[in-house]
């Protein structure tokens, strides 16, 4: 068998796909020489998938299990058939392939994979259990890293759990990084969540003292521990999914002025004119939630006559997982948050 790095080798079907697209790939557990074996702990589910199997289970949490256990038994991979998403792992090295011998890692290094669960193997043998207000499942099983795959080693100054919680969204803050200039206006949607409160931070932090940010949330408690925090300028409480209601409130928030950004990290289907309709004309729309319809977005985009640039929620920025850990590190108000809600 001819190896492939991003390990076309374990597709089943279909026959010439990567194994993000692919319905099922093999997930057995012995690893070719460019591969690396990991004993999971806990998963991270995406925010938009979790929130989609709760739904559909109306909060039952044997339900839950079941169908999760379902999906990798039938695919091979933790990748929810109705969002396409997946998430991501924590884990301890168990082995390495011998290609991959010059690497960073030795038996028995904690990680977390920065590739998404829909794309990798995964076997699981048994379910822990489900921590429902936070996307996290504790499990036994195994798993395996691509060569191509990313990864980060679990920090020693920071419990698993927190690492896990904000690695999970790492390419979100990292991306904000990236786009937000000093003096822009800024609008978060989902800003109460954890891609949310990371990348207001990050945000408020790249503006300066001439930008604005605005988060918008869905209830006051969010809306309180934004403004608390000085994560942002103002927050708002409003329904992501009618646009129109929600439009004159945050523009109000920013002077009357169309945004220059808008980021989307809600995890709930029908957002995406919400993040169009703000933005001026050339702005940005960045899309980090894997909710969207991206259909909706361009063709919603073209009916209300908005030339503005859209960016698709790559998990994967350059240094995301060092920009995202650093957040923690030098913000003591965030790092409370987050040790509150995720540890």
């Amino acid at each position: 068998m001819e190896l492939c790095k991003y390990g076309t080798n374990r597709v089943i079907e279909p026959i010439g796909v990567l194994p993000q697209a692919a319905q099922k790939i093999d997930n057995h557990m012995e690893i070719y020489p460019n591969e690396i074996l990991i004993d999971v702990t806990a998963l991270n589910v995406d925010s938009a998938s979790f929130a989609q199997l709760k739904g559909e289970a109306e909060g039952d949490e044997g339900k839950i299990a079941t169908k999760i256990m379902e999906i990798v038994t039938d695919r091979g991979k933790m990748q929810n058939p109705v969002t396409g998403s997946g998430g991501m792992l924590i884990g301890t090295i168990a082995k390495i392939g011998t290609n991959l011998a010059g690497r960073d890692l030795k038996v028995g290094d904690k990680i977390a994979t920065l590739v998404s669960l829909s794309l990798t193997p995964l076997k699981i043998n048994k379910i822990k259990a489900l921590h429902m207000d936070i996307d996290r499942v504790d499990v036994d099983a195994q798993a395996i890293l691509f060569e191509s795959g990313i990864y980060a080693k679990l920090p020693e100054d920071m419990p698993e759990a927190l690492a896990l919680a904000a690695l999970d969204v790492a390419g979100a803050p990292a991306q904000t990084a990236k786009l937000v200039k000093p003096g822009d206006s800024v609008l978060i949607l989902g800003a109460g969540g954890k891609s949310g409160m990371m990348c207001c931070y990050e945000a408020t932090k790249r503006v300066g003292p001439t930008g604005n940010v605005v988060g918008v949330v869905r209830n006051e408690a969010d809306r309180e521990k934004l403004l608390t925090n000085g994560l942002c300028h103002s927050a708002i409480v409003s329904d992501v999914t009618t646009p129109l209601d929600m439009l004159n409130e945050v523009l109000a928030a920013n002077g009357g002025r169309e945004f220059d950004i808008s980021i989307n990290c809600v995890n709930v289907p029908n957002s995406e004119m919400a993040s169009v309709l703000p933005v001026r004309d050339g702005g940005t729309v960045y899309f980090f939630s894997m909710a969207v319809s991206f259909t909706k977005a361009a063709l919603g985009a073209e009916g209300v006559g908005k030339d503005v640039n859209m960016i698709i929620g790559n998990g994967y920025s350059k240094g995301h997982a060092e920009i995202t850990l650093a957040q923690l590190r030098e913000n003591p108000a965030l790092r409370k948050i987050f040790e509150e809600r995720y540890v």
